[in-house]
Formats: structure tokens, sequence, C-alpha cells
């Protein structure tokens, strides 16, 4: 099912990335929620590889990641210098932005109200 939007969740820990989908899919039912974590042993970390399978799968127009930690987001930066799919990361709070965004998408589907409301989430350096 193609829709205009769907949430990827990147953890460091599957059970963290899984339990976050799960409880997104509680709250829609027009946004496809995908969930990746941990490294390719199933230990803590990220992969590559696995970040790029989940995305391969998304069959959305766009693309909305939310991640835990740093080194999350550097597997994201290469995966999306080699993916044709659309793909906006955000940096911020991982669960609440994630949640947020959810919830707007499922209520109104305005990606510019998403994204205003998340500013309040940013993470300041």
């Amino acid at each position: 099912m193609k829709t205009d939007y769907a949430i990827l969740i990147v953890s460091h820990v599957e059970e963290m990335a899984d339990g976050l989908k799960r409880l997104l899919d509680q709250i829609t039912k027009k946004v496809q929620v995908y969930a990746v974590g941990g490294g390719q042993a199933g230990g803590i970390g990220t992969n590559y590889n696995k970040i790029a399978d989940t995305v391969k799968k998304v069959e959305a127009e766009m693309i909305l990641v939310f991640y835990d930690l740093g080194s999350a987001r550097m597997n994201l930066r290469m995966l999306e210098e080699n993916t044709e799919k659309k793909m906006q990361v955000y940096d911020v709070s991982f669960v609440e932005g994630a949640y947020l965004a959810a919830t707007l998408l499922e209520i109104d589907g305005d990606l510019k109200l998403v994204e205003e409301k998340l500013e309040t989430l940013k993470i300041r350096k």
C-alpha cells in the first residue's frame, strides 16, 4: 500500500526500535512505520546494510527518519547519498519526535505542520 509518508525508527537497540514501532502502530493507520535496530550480529549498535534493506521495503513517497544516537545518524547520512528514496532525517528527541510526527500525520497529513512542531524538539548543539 503506497502512502505519502512513512516513518523509519533507527535505534542502537533492536527492542527499542521495535517497541517504539509498536507504540506508533497504535496511533496511526495512515502512516507506515518501520523499525530497524541493533548491529549486524544483533548486539548494540547500528548497521548500514540493515538500515538500507529496511529503506528498500518502504513504499511511501517520503520517509521521515528518527534515530537515537549519533552513529545512527552517520549511517543515515551515508544512506541518503546512496538511495533514490526521499528521506528526511530529523535531529530531534527520538521518541517524542516520532510520536509527534505520527500523530500529526494521522490527523492532518501536513508535513509543513509536522516540521514546524518538530522544531520545538530539535537537539541543539
